[in-house]
């Protein structure tokens, strides 16, 4: 593991400083303490300085962010490559503001020995299209993306699995990745217990809301579902969003741990103490009832064959290993697939989807236990 230090050289952006600050500490990188006045180029410099004599590996400059092109800017970031003398310099750009981002990587190539791009929001839906263009007027490859808001959200960038998202045929290969790395595994071996004996409450839902936000949410799963991500917008028009996942989490959260152990005793007073303290109407509460008592049958039902259904679930995603927790997907075995990608639906297999999606009553989760990785065998 590399030692590294990061040094802020934004002295113009309030506060710009203090939010790296922020940042080094919630992921434990080292930064360079602040001196109040000091230039971008003495900051520059004590920072190399400093990281020579602690021994560091890596130093990060982060340099003023800019809108627009701006002179004085961009002969201040000159200036600090010549002092530096960088073994990577890294153009950072939003990948939805077009021609813009374009032109921006355009003029930082004419003036800085640029070595690659990051391209920011790339889980947005402007297709990829600033991605080609800045790649094609730079020759500059790409090198890492932001795929959301959070600090592991930073990929590295795969051309043929970018390009399958763009296509909308999906990454399976990123989603089973991100799932190995969200699962809990002692979390997951206690859930499959439960669930070998038909058991499944609401601390169990909440427990995969929690999972589903930990992978993006809604909207980054479904980018990665191959065919099912052309239905985004169509989801998120019928209520199906990361909104909704907030809501039900808040709903969950107002009732009392008796509540959620027993789902039953919701009465109708009950149900009204509840959504005045997550700020919802009832038939918001009702529609949750309903999606867990379909779950709940579903895992009893599936607890009464010995398990076997949520086994062939797992073996869908590449096998677990012996007895239900072991192993893992085949890692191989899903990139051998072309990148990743795997067969999209059909238009019969869409159209099922489409309605059954429509017929959620506006904002309900489908039935089904997102992120488990199957359970032991009932004894």
């Amino acid at each position: 593991r590399k030692k590294v230090m990061m040094a802020s050289l934004d002295t113009r952006r309030p506060a710009a400083m203090e939010q790296l600050q922020t940042l080094g500490k919630q992921i434990e990188v080292a930064v360079l303490p602040i001196v109040a006045g000091e230039s971008p180029i003495q900051i520059t410099k004590r920072a190399l300085q400093s990281a020579k004599l602690q021994g560091f590996d890596v130093l990060i400059l982060d340099t003023a962010g800019r809108i627009t092109l701006d002179e004085a800017l961009m002969a201040e970031v000159a200036e600090v490559a010549a002092v530096s003398k960088p073994v990577e310099t890294l153009l950072v750009a939003d990948s939805l503001t077009g021609q813009d981002a374009v032109r921006t990587a355009k003029a930082f190539h004419e003036r800085l020995p640029l070595t690659g791009l990051v391209l920011t929001r790339a889980d947005g839906d402007g297709r990829g299209g600033a991605m080609l263009s800045m790649r094609a007027v730079t020759g500059l490859p790409i090198k890492y993306i932001g795929a959301g808001e959070k600090v592991d959200a930073l990929e590295v960038f795969d051309a043929r699995r970018v390009a399958g998202r763009i296509l909308g045929q999906g990454d399976i290969v990123a989603l089973v990745e991100k799932a190995s790395q969200e699962l809990d595994q002692s979390k997951a071996e206690a859930m499959a217990r439960k669930l070998a004996k038909g058991q499944f409450d609401l601390n169990d839902l909440a427990g995969q809301l929690q999972q589903m936000k930990r992978m993006g949410g809604l909207q980054g799963i479904m980018g990665m579902l191959p065919g099912v991500a052309k239905m985004k917008n169509q989801m998120a028009e019928s209520g199906v969003d990361d909104r909704m996942i907030a809501r039900q989490e808040a709903i969950i959260s107002s009732m009392t741990k008796a509540e959620r152990k027993k789902p039953d005793l919701l009465n109708a007073s009950r149900k009204k103490r509840v959504a005045a303290g997550a700020g919802v109407e009832v038939q918001e509460i009702n529609r949750l009832l309903k999606q867990h008592r379909q779950m709940a049958d579903m895992v009893k039902s599936m607890s009464r064959g010995g398990g076997k259904g949520l086994k062939q679930m797992a073996a869908m995603m590449g096998g677990l290993g012996g007895g239900g927790m072991g192993g893992g997907p085949d890692m191989a075995r899903l990139k051998a697939m072309g990148g990743g990608r795997m067969p999209e639906p059909s238009a019969d297999e869409l159209k099922a989807l489409q309605d059954r999606m429509a017929g959620l009553g506006g904002g309900q989760l489908p039935g089904g236990l997102p992120g488990l990785p199957g359970f032991p065998p009932k004894k």
